[in-house]
C-alpha cells in the first residue's frame, strides 16, 4: 500500500512517493527502513524514474529484472516502448524470479502483477498488470492512496506553477488520509524534453 503520483507541467516531470511499508497491521516506518518506492533506469533515451505499488517483495524483483535485460532493450520513452520493454520483461519475471501470473480463473492474458508509473523526458505513463500502458498529458496516482492524491492534484492544478508543486499537494493528501501511506516524501523532478 502506498501512493505514487507522476505530474507534467509547465515543461517539468515530477514523480513522488510516501515512504511507508505496510505488514497487515504492522507499520514500518521510514525511521527504521530505507523505504524508497522509486528507483532510476538508466536506459539509451536517458534517465527514468519507476516507481511502484504493491506487494514489497515487487521492488527488488523489478530492480533486478530491469537491470538484467540488454540495456538497448530498455526503452521506456513512448507507450509502445514501455509495453515492449515490458513484454520483454515478463518470461524473465516468470522463470527467473519466480513470478505468480494468475489473478482469475478467466484472465485475458498473463499478469505481471504491477502497478507502475514512469516518468521521464518523454512523459508520464503507467502499467497495469496485462500490460497496459497508459501515457498521461498532466499527472496521475497508483497505490492506496491514490483516491486522495488525484483529488488534491486536480484542486491545485491551475493553481500550481511547477510538476513538483502538484506532485507534493497529491503525497500530503495521500498521506493524510489513507492510512498505509506515510512521509517522509522522496520527489525527483526532470526536464521535459523540448521545454525551454
Amino acid at each position: 500500500m502506498t501512493t505514487v503520483v507522476v505530474v507534467k507541467k509547465a515543461g517539468q516531470v515530477a514523480i513522488a512517493a510516501d515512504t511507508l511499508v505496510t505488514f497487515g497491521d504492522t507499520r514500518l516506518a521510514h525511521r527504521f527502513e530505507d523505504n524508497g518506492k522509486i528507483f532510476k533506469v538508466d536506459a539509451p533515451a536517458g534517465m527514468s524514474y519507476v516507481g511502484m505499488a504493491g506487494t514489497v517483495a515487487h521492488f527488488p524483483v523489478l530492480r533486478k529484472a530491469m537491470t538484467a535485460l540488454p540495456r538497448e532493450q530498455l526503452k521506456l520513452g513512448s507507450k509502445d516502448e514501455v509495453f515492449d520493454t515490458f513484454t520483454r520483461l515478463h518470461p524473465l519475471l516468470k522463470e527467473t524470479f519466480f513470478l505468480q501470473t494468475k489473478e482469475e480463473d478467466n484472465d485475458p492474458y498473463e499478469s505481471s502483477q504491477f502497478s507502475v508509473v514512469i516518468a521521464n523526458g518523454t512523459g508520464i505513463y503507467g502499467l497495469y498488470s496485462y500490460r497496459e500502458v497508459f501515457e498521461f498529458k498532466e499527472f496521475w496516482g497508483i497505490g492506496s492512496g491514490r483516491s486522495f492524491a488525484l483529488g488534491a492534484m486536480h484542486a491545485v492544478w491551475g493553481k500550481a506553477k511547477t510538476a513538483r508543486e502538484v506532485a507534493e499537494a497529491g503525497l500530503r493528501a495521500g498521506c493524510e488520509f489513507d492510512k498505509n501511506s506515510a512521509g517522509p516524501f522522496d520527489v525527483f523532478t526532470i526536464k521535459l524534453k523540448g521545454s525551454k
